[in-house]
C-alpha cells in the first residue's frame, strides 16, 4: 500500500517554483528553468553537525521526471528509518543506478536555460534518441563502457561524421555528469576513444554553398523587381546586404532604425551569438519603405498575419525562377568574391560586414569596433552596383521593347 501525503501527481506537473513539502520531510523542488527533483529532509539520531546540534541534512532522491511520487515517498520513507536508526543516508542508502536515458533527459532538463534557442536544445536531445537511446538507454549509466560507445559511433563514423562527432560530445557529457553525481567512476570512455585513436580519422570535406556569379547579380535583381511576390523582397535584401536567410526572415521593424540608417540584429537570431549592425543603403529603403504600409509586426510577412515568411521561400523563388546551381546563402559568397575582386576592400571590412569574427580572440579583445562606416561605405558601392545596374538593365529592356 503506498504512502499518502498532501502532493498529488497532478501538483507534482504543475506546481511553479519553489519547494513544495508533502510531508514527513519529503519536498519537491522546482527551479526557475522547470525541472523538478526531489529531496528528503531527515535528522540523525544521536549525531552532530559542526556546531553541536543535532545533524539535520537534505538528501537528493532523483528528479521527478524519473522518479514517480510513490517512488519518492518510498524512498524518504528509508531514509527517515536509517536516520533514526542514526544510520546516516549517505553512506547507507541502497543507491539505484539510473539509466543512460535517464540522465541524458535529466541532463537536457537542467541545460535548457542555456541553450542558445530551442531548436538547438531539441537537437541535442535528438542525436541521443537516435543514435544512443536504442543501443544504450536502458542500461545502468555506470555499465557504459568503450565498446557500448562504439556500438553506437562505429555504424556512423564515416557516413555521417558531423553527426557522429556531435553524438560523441553528447555521451561525453551525460557521462561525465553521471560520475560527478557518483553514479560511475573511471575514465570517460569517449575519452578513451578519443585519445587512442580507436576510430579511423575521416578528412572532413569543406561545404561550400553554390553561388552566383556577381558579374550575374544585376540582372537577376531585375529580375527580382519585376515580381511583386514578398519572396522576392526578401531575396532582393538578402542579396545587398549579404545576410543570412534567418536573419532578414525575422526581421522586425522595431531593429530598424531610419534616423542612423541602421538595422541591429540581435544576438539570439545571428550565428556569432552577438548583436550584429547592418549599414542600410538607399537600395535597401527602396525595398523597405512599401512594406511599412502592411502594418505587420515582421518586415516579410508570410501567409500568416504577422508571421514571416517559411525558410524554403526565397529557395522555392530560385527554383520558380529556373535559376539553377544557386543557393541562398550563396549570395553572402557572391558578395565577397565582389569585395576582395572589385572592391579590393580590406579583409577585416569585407568579413565584418558577413558578421565573421576576425582573428584570434587576443586580437578580436582589443578591436571592439565593428567598423560601421566603412562597412557602410563598402556595402553603399555593394547596393549602387547590384541596385543600379539592375535599374540600367531594366531601362534597356523598356528600350528594346518599344523599338
Amino acid at each position: 500500500m503506498a504512502l499518502s501525503g498532501k502532493l498529488t501527481k497532478k501538483l507534482v506537473e504543475n506546481l511553479g517554483p519553489g519547494r513544495h513539502g508533502d510531508g514527513n520531510g519529503l519536498y519537491l523542488v522546482v527551479d526557475e528553468s522547470g525541472a523538478r527533483r526531489w529531496i528528503v529532509r531527515v535528522t540523525v539520531k544521536g549525531q552532530k553537525n559542526a556546531k553541536g546540534a543535532p545533524l539535520r541534512t537534505d538528501f537528493g532522491l532523483g528528479g521527478a521526471d524519473v522518479v514517480t511520487l510513490n517512488q519518492a515517498r518510498d524512498r524518504a520513507l528509508e531514509y527517515r528509518r536509517m536516520a533514526k536508526q542514526g544510520l546516516n543516508p549517505r553512506f547507507n542508502a541502497a543507491r539505484e543506478i539510473p539509466t543512460f536515458e535517464e540522465v541524458a533527459q535529466q541532463v537536457h532538463i537542467d541545460r535548457m536555460p542555456i541553450w542558445k534557442n530551442a531548436k538547438h536544445g531539441q537537437q541535442w536531445i535528438n542525436t541521443l534518441r537516435d543514435y544512443a537511446f536504442p543501443k544504450i538507454g536502458r542500461m545502468p549509466v555506470d555499465a557504459v563502457g568503450q565498446p557500448e560507445v562504439l556500438m553506437c559511433l562505429s555504424p556512423i563514423w564515416t557516413e555521417k561524421h558531423e553527426t557522429a562527432r556531435r553524438l560523441a560530445q553528447r555521451i561525453k557529457t551525460v557521462l561525465d555528469v553521471a560520475r560527478s553525481k557518483e553514479f560511475r567512476e573511471g575514465e570517460n570512455p569517449v575519452v578513451a576513444i578519443r585519445d587512442g585513436h580507436v576510430l579511423p580519422k575521416v578528412k572532413k570535406k569543406a561545404v561550400h554553398h553554390k553561388a552566383m556569379r556577381w558579374q550575374d547579380v544585376p540582372a537577376f535583381y531585375a529580375d527580382l523587381r519585376g515580381r511583386d511576390a514578398m519572396a522576392a523582397k526578401a531575396l532582393m535584401f538578402t542579396c545587398l546586404t549579404g545576410s543570412r536567410t534567418s536573419e532578414v526572415l525575422g526581421m522586425r521593424w522595431e531593429e530598424l532604425d531610419f534616423g542612423t540608417k541602421v538595422w541591429t540584429c540581435p544576438a539570439e537570431r545571428m550565428k556569432s551569438g552577438e548583436v550584429h549592425r547592418v549599414p542600410l543603403t538607399d537600395g535597401m529603403f527602396e525595398i523597405l519603405e512599401p512594406l511599412k504600409a502592411l502594418e505587420s509586426e515582421v518586415v516579410f510577412e508570410g501567409q500568416r498575419r504577422h508571421r514571416s515568411l517559411s525558410n524554403m521561400s526565397m529557395l522555392m523563388l530560385l527554383r520558380r525562377m529556373n535559376v539553377e546551381g544557386v543557393t541562398v546563402h550563396g549570395f553572402r559568397s557572391t558578395f565577397r568574391d565582389w569585395a576582395g575582386e572589385v572592391a579590393n576592400a580590406p579583409r577585416e571590412v569585407a568579413e565584418l560586414s558577413l558578421a565573421h569574427k576576425v582573428g584570434s580572440n587576443v586580437e578580436r579583445a582589443y578591436a571592439r569596433a565593428d567598423l560601421l562606416d566603412r562597412r557602410r561605405a563598402l556595402m553603399e558601392r555593394w547596393s549602387g552596383y547590384v541596385a543600379g545596374a539592375s535599374a540600367d538593365v531594366v531601362h534597356l529592356h523598356s528600350k528594346v521593347g518599344k523599338i
